[in-house]
């Protein structure tokens, strides 16, 4: 398989978006880094990322979201997670919030307007880890990404370098207590301001 890196515009978005409804995976852009992305709901294509990544089968798949309808179908969304996507999404901001098709689901709706282009056009929730082995500082420019996957996925949208070069924050929201998980791109103090209202 040839690894092609294309210039996104809304002809290779749709080409890319065509590929993710048909199974594959496609490496494109967001503000934070760069993603490998699949059908969400295509548990083959899912199984993919993890073989390409070396990700741990344990490991859950981030859902890449376009919009709040997105969200309500594969997720339950309690006022606070309401409040937290009013504020925050697009953005920098991952939610594990009780699913309804898995016990949990992280949710993120990526500031990209080529990320939110492609999961329009490919009418779909897309997982999308970052686009790099395990273990391995997750990649800011397609030809970082290139480097990782050439030969092993068909499509990298090109978006340039990330605004932020830095992963997504995540916040759980299951259970009694909300738990960052992982420190990144949005600054916790301005989360739990918005939390407090709540």
């Amino acid at each position: 398989m040839k690894t092609k890196i294309v210039k996104a515009d809304e002809k290779t978005i749709k080409e890319a978006a065509e590929l993710i409804k048909n199974g594959e995976l496609v490496a494109f852009p967001t503000e934070t880094v760069y993603g490998l992305g699949a059908d969400a709901l295509n548990k083959f294509a899912c199984q993919k990322i993890y073989e390409i990544k070396g990700r741990p089968n344990d490991k859950p798949l981030t859902f890449h979201v376009a919009n709040f309808k997105m969200i309500e179908k594969v997720a339950e969304i309690t006022p606070a997670a309401e409040k937290l996507i009013e504020n925050f999404m697009p953005g920098p901001l991952t939610l594990i919030l009780k699913g309804k098709i898995s016990p949990t689901v992280g949710i993120r709706m990526p500031d990209c307007e080529t990320a939110l282009q492609l999961i329009e056009f490919a009418n779909c929730p897309i997982a999308a880890p970052s686009a790099n082995f395990s273990g391995q500082s997750p990649p800011i420019t397609a030809q970082e990404v290139f480097k990782n996957f050439n030969e092993k996925i068909p499509l990298i949208l090109d978006g340039g370098i990330c605004k932020f070069s830095l992963s997504s924050t995540i916040l759980n929201l299951v259970g009694n207590k909300f738990e960052i998980l992982r420190k990144g791109a949005l600054d916790e103090e301005e989360i739990f301001r918005v939390l407090k209202e709540v």
